[in-house]
């Protein structure tokens, strides 16, 4: 069914050529791919800020079209450009072939819980997998990882990250008294998170995954300008006062030239234990529209769920727990659609 329906995307892609190198947008074309799961289009175009206008007619016709493609549910249509290569080396350096950082607009939208599970999803891939959690004023991933340690240096001088379930993992919040409040200034917060990139032994990753601070600040400023991120996921739930928030957090990365690989809406509805029916309790659809708006990819919603939270407070990532469990199977399905997207853009 996928390979059917990404035949006839490319059907009707192939009769337009593409404004900058005159080809037809083909598979042949390194400037377009097409990803389609679970009745959602992602397409990407290579294309630079300075030539988006002359875009804007062929985006219009293939996303009304391709919607029309029978079992299609939604398309979303994302510009990428290529790296500038005569970039500055990058101040935070680790051995990561992928740097991912999770944020969000605001707090309280399931941000760390969505970070944590999507590594362990990433490790459940095969893949070797860290976790910096960079919410320097709330740490929240030692708990959720099941930590409770603290790391140790090594004969250089660097920490050792703590490992569980398979994932390598170092926050600030091993170091810090758990329940101390974090009063520190801007070059206190970034010394901290250098020390956490540059004095951590982290080894060889496939993926660094970054939970970020919420809000759109000096760290996460910082970050996306200091590391070499390959890319950043927004998470928001969807009713307004959050979306608000999560277009300034999308706007930001757009200003410091970061990839945003896509917007998950969590908590975007609840599925009651009495009527077995889904309530949309934060309104609904709200990151769907976003997306579409800011031509970004969606890679999908997460309910609210009481065992995710049971485990989250236990330290028992869902996936671990339960691996059969749907709410696992959707972040599975996430990460599977990031590190294609990844590849294909190494490619």
């Amino acid at each position: 069914m996928s390979d059917k329906i990404l035949s006839l995307i490319y059907t009707f892609s192939k009769k337009f050529a593409d404004p900058k190198t005159k080809l037809a947008f083909e598979p042949k074309n390194n400037n377009i791919s097409a990803i389609f799961r679970d009745g959602n289009v992602n397409i990407f175009l290579q294309v630079s800020n300075e030539e988006i206008n002359i875009y804007k007619d062929i985006i219009k016709l293939l996303k009304t079209n391709i919607e029309q493609i029978p079992g299609v549910l939604s398309v979303n249509i994302a510009l990428t450009s290529e790296v500038n290569k005569n970039k500055p080396d990058k101040k935070f350096k680790i051995k990561a072939k992928n740097i991912i950082a999770i944020a969000s607009g605001k707090g309280g939208v399931g941000k760390s819980t969505f970070a944590v599970n999507f590594a362990i999803a990433l490790k459940s891939l095969g893949m070797r997998v860290g976790l910096l959690d960079a919410d320097i004023y709330g740490p929240s991933v030692p708990r959720m990882m099941g930590i409770s340690k603290k790391p140790e240096m090594n004969q250089n001088k660097k920490l050792i990250p703590i490992e569980n379930y398979g994932v390598k993992c170092m926050s600030i919040g091993f170091i810090l008294d758990n329940e101390a409040p974090t009063i520190w200034r801007g070059p206190m917060v970034m010394k901290a998170l250098e020390q956490m990139f540059n004095g951590v032994e982290w080894g060889e990753l496939d993926y660094l995954i970054i939970d970020l601070p919420p809000g759109t600040g000096d760290a996460q400023l910082t970050l996306a300008q200091s590391s070499k991120l390959s890319g950043s996921i927004v998470i928001s739930t969807p009713q307004e006062v959050a979306l608000t928030d999560a277009r300034k957090g999308i706007n930001m990365f757009k200003k410091v030239d970061v990839d945003i690989l896509g917007i998950i809406e969590n908590m975007s509805y609840f599925i009651c234990d009495s009527c077995n029916e889904k309530h949309y309790i934060f309104s609904k659809d709200g990151v769907i529209k976003e997306a579409e708006k800011f031509r970004v990819p969606f890679l999908g919603n997460i309910p609210i769920n009481k065992r995710l939270r049971e485990q989250s407070d236990k330290g028992i990532p869902i996936l671990i727990d339960n691996p059969e469990d749907e709410l696992s199977k959707k972040y599975l399905l996430i990460a599977k659609k990031i590190d294609e997207m990844v590849n294909f853009r190494h490619s």
